[in-house]
């Protein structure tokens, strides 16, 4: 089986980040490419899988478990289950990064309290 996705096809949700949920298209993987500005990123959520970050432009910083991880191009960060988490982009330039979720869909639980 070969699926292809088109760009076009795929939800632009905040600051230009692409969506892709990966069951629609027979992957067991989903995830957010990212398009964020200095100060853009979601509040603090969780997920019931893990989640993996691949910073491809730019810096950002990942809270997770109430304490705060600095990334920039090339690192890679992985969040365990259950681990409340959230990211800002930092510095001066865009942030580009692959949010990747290993799940067929993304389920996302934001939580209160912030």
């Amino acid at each position: 089986m070969f699926t292809a996705v088109r760009g076009s096809d795929l939800t632009i949700g905040a600051g230009r980040t692409v969506k892709f949920e990966g069951q629609a298209y027979g992957s067991g993987v989903s995830f957010f490419l990212v398009d964020n500005q200095p100060g853009q990123g979601p509040d603090l959520h969780q997920h019931p899988y893990s989640e993996t970050w691949v910073v491809l432009e730019g810096e950002v910083t990942v809270t997770a478990d109430g304490e705060d991880h600095r990334a920039g191009v090339g690192d890679i960060l992985v969040v365990g289950p259950r681990t409340p988490h959230r990211f800002r982009a930092e510095g001066s330039g865009t942030l580009r990064m692959m949010c990747i979720h290993a799940s067929p869909h993304i389920e996302q639980e934001f939580l209160d309290g912030e």
